[in-house]
């Protein structure tokens, strides 16, 4: 298979013109098979009332997947496509995910201590400032305002609450 970065990039190019764009692609699998995982959500979607990725879509966009890999000729015949949504605990990837997704409650895992001794915060996110490579995570845990180096951290998803269905 191509480098990762070619392979998402040109993923996340078929995909936007199905209206979804990638979250996360794992790649795995042994010397006779290679796995593709990927994790699909709907292009700029920030309302969690407007309806998540469905199983039609993801059966719709491994077919024009299948399809697509099935003509490049950098890709290998045999291996497993598997599609799904990012779930209710969505990673938040890319810097942009940050912005979009300000005002929802999140979870930031750091490779370190991120403040005070903590390696984990959870609450409030209010979004990304600062210049590329530079990026600042704005937060609000326990009621104050905390920036978190994006650099410092290790993982950041939404936090679901089964309490907010109700």
């Amino acid at each position: 298979m191509p480098s990762g970065g070619g392979l998402e990039r040109d993923i996340d190019e078929v995909l936007a013109r199905l209206g979804f764009e990638l979250v996360v692609l794992e790649r795995g699998g042994g010397h006779r098979k290679e796995n593709l995982r990927l994790r699909i959500d709907r292009r700029g979607g920030t309302d969690p009332d407007a309806g998540g990725v469905s199983v039609q879509d993801c059966a719709r966009v491994s077919r024009t997947l299948g399809e697509w890999l099935a003509e490049r000729a950098d890709v290998p015949t045999d291996y497993d496509l598997e599609v799904s949504s990012p779930g209710v605990e969505r990673p938040l990837v890319r810097p942009r995910d940050y912005d979009r997704f300000a005002g929802r409650e999140a979870r930031l895992k750091g490779y370190g201590p991120l403040d005070d001794g903590r390696k984990i915060l959870e609450g409030e996110l209010l979004g990304l400032e600062g210049d590329e490579g530079e990026e600042t995570i704005l937060i609000r845990v326990d009621g104050q305002r905390l920036e978190v180096p994006l650099a410092s951290v290790a993982t950041a998803r939404l936090v679901y609450r089964p309490e907010d269905d109700l």
